[in-house]
């Protein structure tokens, strides 16, 4: 039996990433109803509006679904509460101290997984009492780990150390890659990118066709001084670069970057001063399909490459 299927009831062992301005309840029922675990992310929600996704995507599943939580968000501490409230049964959480929240939300019956970007921190994670945790590698969209430790290094070392269900995340959009990092130690993965690229993603579509038409290289790691970003190389990040080169303090790239700068870029299509972010495995994504279509041809294409794998000798 697969941990990460056993772990959360579901047919496949593949998690939707729970991204800002894409992640809402019509991509993550559509996810879970294809058999994967659909994610909201509550990053770029009001409490309120978090309080209506969920509903909404009760409504329009039966099958297990989730919240993916920042731990920086300002309002923590309601955000759980109707994460509670609602009955939501797994939450993953992202960018801060699993130590916070953990042990709270599994007294309330949560299923907790936590997102960690290097060895140290996953062993935090397990040391907190998560239930798994997932391992990002810095070819992953949005924010990111500083050490630029790649998925295909990242999955083994993490196994090595650990003994929760492990899933793997950062340039995975094909079920080729799916197997890789399987082969590699990893339990299930989580899928980011290649879910922004579908019908039910609530991202704008002129960002979808960018991230359609992008090409290997059209993506940068950034800001790291605030917080490491791997962003579509538009002009708002070629302004970003050429501060760069001027050897900018923390409050110049502050000012810069400004406020509601991702909504603008990813929900509002603007595709010059927005911040787009996504992964490096944009330059493999070719088109916009529904998010069940996109599982379908993952576990299609994993099944196929096993075939083929188990077929060679050397």
């Amino acid at each position: 039996m697969n941990k990460i299927k056993e772990l959360f009831n579901i047919q496949y062992p593949i998690i939707q990433g729970g991204m800002i301005w894409a992640s809402g309840w019509k991509l993550a029922s559509a996810v879970s109803n294809a058999g994967g675990l659909g994610l909201i992310g509550s990053g770029s929600m009001y409490p309120d509006v978090l309080r209506e996704h969920i509903q909404k995507c009760k409504k329009a599943t039966n099958k297990p679904f989730g919240v993916n939580i920042p731990m920086l968000y300002p309002n923590l501490e309601e955000i759980i509460q109707i994460i509670i409230e609602e009955g939501v049964k797994i939450v993953f959480t992202s960018a801060g101290n699993p130590k916070t929240y953990t042990a709270y939300l599994k007294e309330k019956g949560i299923t907790v997984v936590h997102v960690v970007s290097s060895v140290k921190f996953a062993l935090k994670a397990q040391q907190a009492g998560v239930d798994a945790v997932v391992a990002e590698g810095f070819e992953a969209g949005g924010h990111n780990g500083r050490d630029e430790t790649t998925t295909l290094a990242l999955i083994p070392m993490v196994k090595n150390e650990m003994h929760i269900p492990l899933i793997a995340a950062g340039g995975i959009a094909t079920g080729k890659a799916m197997y890789a990092v399987m082969a590699l130690g990893a339990d299930g993965v989580q899928v980011g990118s290649r879910f922004v690229a579908s019908n039910e993603a609530s991202s704008h579509i002129d960002f979808k066709n960018m991230v359609v038409n992008a090409k290997e290289g059209d993506t940068q790691l950034t800001l790291k001084e605030l917080a490491p970003v791997r962003l579509l190389k538009n002009k708002f990040y070629q302004d970003v670069a050429a501060l760069y080169t001027k050897g900018p303090s923390i409050e110049e790239l502050k000012a810069l970057l400004g406020r509601a700068r991702a909504k603008r870029g990813m929900f509002e299509g603007d595709l010059e001063e927005g911040e787009l972010e996504i992964g490096q495995v944009s330059g493999l994504i070719n088109d916009i399909k529904p998010a069940g279509i996109i599982l379908e041809d993952m576990i299609k294409e994993f099944n196929a490459t096993k075939n083929r794998m188990e077929a060679i000798s050397i």
